[in-house]
């Protein structure tokens, strides 16, 4: 009976905090970040505020999920995620809220987001402000990346472009070994693992385990591209970076595992 009770009460509670984030981008977007545009004349500096007016966000919300009982979280590699600065990080996608998590921890981060979500008011307003960078020009992502690294932003990306889906091998997109081959800057490699399942590709939000479940971060090491900028075929780099990506995450996921089936 209790366990019935509990379950229901986080069902109830990840609705309730996903309704605060979802109102809480539409003021970022319709109050906090206009006030940002009419006392910070200046984009670089008003791009900043509004990074780490995200960031603080984040933290808000990380913070009241673990409050209201719907997650655990385990973040060791936190301090370790300032050596990030000026490169890529990059990781696997085991649920809705990986970059929430990692954006938590870093006060200037960018990021690559889907075209898409220019589309959905709720994030349309904080995109914007922030500047993050949009994949709808692929040629033009390249020059902006390398532009955000070369500035000191950590970039944070996701090879796979989407989120994991359990049980089946990842397969790794070439769009993060393009930029880090354009920019010429290291990957930063963390691993994020979510115990028991959830927010998945193919799960709502209200389908909430039985348990609840922990997501953990931990930072994995810095990847040299170097080898692959001697290369003479761009493609070619390219696409054994790739593959480097993929098997080394493949061994990663094999030694801990990425997910916990949902019980």
């Amino acid at each position: 009976m209790w366990q019935k009770l509990n379950h229901l009460y986080r069902i109830l509670a990840t609705g309730f905090c996903f309704s605060v984030f979802g109102l809480g981008g539409l003021v970022l977007s319709l109050l906090v970040f206009p006030m940002q545009r009419l006392v910070i004349p200046n984009q670089h500096k008003r791009r900043q505020v509004a990074r780490y007016t995200v960031h603080r966000s984040f933290r808000f919300f990380i913070a009241l999920m673990r409050g209201v009982g719907v997650f655990n979280f385990d973040f060791p590699a936190k301090a370790e995620l300032e050596q990030s600065k000026g490169k890529i990080l990059i990781a696997n996608h085991p649920s809705l809220i990986d970059v929430v998590a990692l954006i938590s921890m870093l006060p200037q981060a960018d990021c690559v987001v889907k075209a898409q979500l220019f589309r959905n008011p709720f994030m349309r307003g904080v995109i914007q402000s922030t500047g993050y960078l949009t994949n709808a020009d692929p040629d033009l992502l390249l020059h902006d990346c390398a532009a955000s690294l070369k500035s000191g932003n950590t970039l944070i990306i996701f090879p796979e472009g989407t989120r994991t889906t359990p049980g089946l091998a990842q397969h790794f997109q070439r769009g993060a070994a393009n930029i880090a081959l354009r920019s010429g800057c290291n990957f930063f490699a963390c691993f994020i693992q979510c115990k028991p399942s959830t927010l998945t590709k193919d799960e709502a939000w209200y389908q909430v385990p039985a348990q609840k479940p922990t997501l953990k971060i931990r930072v994995l090491r810095e990847i040299d591209i170097q080898p692959f900028l001697q290369l003479e075929s761009a493609s070619l780099a390219a696409r054994q970076l790739s593959r480097e990506l993929e098997t080394f995450y493949h061994q990663v996921m094999t030694t801990h595992g990425t997910t916990e089936n949902r019980t």
